[in-house]
């Protein structure tokens, strides 16, 4: 029996976890040397790793595979690196569709950061060509595409080649890039592109600012996160989650970037949602208080309307979903699982159903089925739009 049967859900975000090295195969050989040297990483544990894909061959751990749908996580789970095994998993799921990400490239490895243009390429160009060849297995698996903003002039680039490949959704970094915003007018070839092919451009976490480390050097004892290391996130370090992609939005709208592609959707995913309202509210109150700007003045509307207009977000499992759906708009949230990652947890449609209590058919319907539908345009066929079993009835 599926987890979700007589339903039409839409997973608004998954993931593939990468082998170590998944992605260099994926590399343009003439930088691949120059890649691998400059993104390797030491400490990784060659036997954990294979012991993890040898328990996928296993037959006695492949029979609980099923049973055990939302139990395993991470590379335990059915479908997490194995693309063969991934439509199996959709079916027991049995979720209509999902958007999927990588889990080991959501910061292009800090290239850009580190100003290594030539090299955050060709890992955008690997990133693309892995995801699409994974996703497709199954039509019902959207591949997500990368492309750095780094290089002006060829981030269309890297878009077009991306969606040649079979990507249903552009990611763009929730920081800015180096030394400008992410509002220039030279991405302006960037959008139209993707606004052309029906697509979404989304920002996921892993692609933000992180949090400075000195506000870690507190006295006390070092805190390590719920997955036992140091690199993810803790109660602290969660605060500055959606802080990149607010500024980055703000500046989208208050430059003008929604208006002059206002039929551009912008998904945040992952990124929190209880964060939203308050950026709708001090973006009004803001461009209130400049109102003489004139890039102010040629606004299609307020920016709580831009948004709601544009931009589509998925809260997490532990956030009041109906608040922030009443305090924002029915149409701006989303469904995601984030499978199979441990924060999508054990049972991500009770807790999502908990924190919707009191909501009317048609909005909890907006939240697992038409919001999607809405973000994703031409990257969901229309014959993904529902579960054939429910079409047929």
């Amino acid at each position: 029996m599926a987890y979700v049967e007589g339903q039409t859900v839409h997973d608004a975000d998954s993931h593939i976890m990468e082998l170590p090295g998944a992605i260099n195969g994926y590399v343009d050989p003439k930088v691949r040397d120059a890649f691998v040297e400059k993104i390797g990483k030491k400490g990784v544990l060659t036997e954990w790793f294979a012991n993890a894909d040898r328990k996928h061959s296993d037959p006695e751990f492949r029979a609980g595979a099923e049973a055990n749908i939302l139990l395993r996580k991470n590379y335990e789970a059915l479908g997490a690196f194995r693309a063969s095994d991934r439509p199996a998993t959709l079916d027991h799921l049995g979720f209509t569709s999902q958007l999927v990400f990588t889990t080991a490239c959501l910061s292009n490895f800090g290239l850009e950061q580190m100003g290594e243009v030539e090299l955050a390429i060709e890992g955008a160009r690997a990133h693309n060509r892995m995801m699409t060849e994974f996703c497709s297995v199954d039509r019902r698996l959207l591949a997500t595409g990368y492309v750095p903003l780094i290089d002006r002039a060829r981030a269309p680039q890297i878009a077009r080649e991306a969606i040649a490949l079979g990507a249903k959704g552009i990611i763009i970094p929730s920081r800015h890039p180096p030394g400008f915003s992410p509002s220039h007018r030279e991405l302006d070839p960037l959008w139209a592109l993707v606004q052309e092919a029906g697509l979404p451009i989304l920002f996921h976490v892993g692609g933000e600012e992180k949090m400075h480390k000195d506000y870690l050097e507190n006295g006390l004892p070092f805190v390590k996160d719920f997955h036992g290391g140091d690199e993810n996130f803790t109660s602290l370090s969660f605060m500055s989650i959606p802080l990149s992609v607010w500024q980055t939005l703000s500046a989208l709208v208050i430059d003008g970037v929604f208006d002059r592609f206002p039929n551009l959707k912008f998904g945040a995913i992952e990124l929190g949602a209880s964060w939203l309202p308050s950026l709708m509210k001090f973006l009004d109150s803001g461009c209130a208080a400049f109102g003489k700007e004139e890039r102010l003045q040629t606004l299609s509307g307020t920016p709580s309307e831009i948004l709601r207009r544009q931009l589509r977000v998925t809260p997490y499992p532990h956030e009041d979903v109906r608040w922030i759906m009443e305090n924002s708009g029915e149409e701006m949230v989303l469904f995601s699982s984030d499978f199979p990652h441990v924060e999508g947890g054990r049972n991500p449609l009770k807790r999502f159903n908990d924190s919707l209590e009191g909501v009317d058919a048609r909005r909890k319907r907006r939240f697992y089925r038409d919001n999607f539908i809405d973000l994703m345009g031409a990257g969901l066929d229309r014959s993904l739009h529902d579960l054939p079993s429910l079409v047929a009835a």
